[in-house]
């Protein structure tokens, strides 16, 4: 069963076990789950597969604005998805996943995310964007090139029409922007 929970309704002890997932999910990984990537994935609703009360897969979502093209979009930023490495391949993350593009749907003009596996979102309805990436600064736009192919985009019922290659940008942020 999947639950959906605030960040705030979150017990300390689940907290807890969650900093043990990204840690475990993340360990041999060409990237690292850092304490800002941890940060980024608070303040907004966890997604979260149970199974006897205990945690196998995780992701959050958490209110961003992305500049795509002209449009200024309310986004559902997708974080720290994981699964225990022993149950990956079982479908966890898939059912998470499912759950959070319902979400996205009804409470977003579009989903977003970074990340180095497109091909496991590509297969849930998510889209490659093909345009130049940005980060929005006090001081302008500034290229993030080393993310262009790596940010996803969810399009949703209220996702206006968006031109894929266009610029995309979003928000400065502590840590990765993306």
């Amino acid at each position: 069963m999947v639950r959906r929970v605030a960040s705030e309704q979150l017990r300390p002890e689940e907290v807890s076990v969650l900093g043990e997932l990204f840690d475990a999910a993340w360990r041999n990984k060409s990237s690292v789950f850092t304490e800002h990537d941890f940060e980024h994935a608070f303040g907004g609703v966890h997604f979260v597969l149970e199974e006897d009360r205990k945690i196998l897969s995780h992701a959050a979502v958490v209110e961003r604005e992305l500049q795509a093209g002209e449009f200024r979009l309310r986004t559902g930023y997708v974080a720290a998805v994981a699964t225990w490495p022993a149950l990956q391949g079982k479908g966890h993350a898939t059912a998470v996943l499912q759950e959070v593009g319902e979400h996205l749907d009804l409470a977003f003009r579009l989903g977003g995310l970074e990340t180095d596996i497109p091909l496991f979102y590509e297969r849930l309805g998510w889209t490659a964007w093909r345009g130049p990436t940005f980060v929005r600064t006090d001081h302008g736009l500034a290229r993030t090139a080393h993310e262009d192919g790596k940010v996803l985009v969810r399009l949703t019922p209220t996702s206006p029409r968006l031109d894929l290659s266009a610029p995309i940008s979003c928000e400065w942020r502590s840590g990765d922007v993306w």
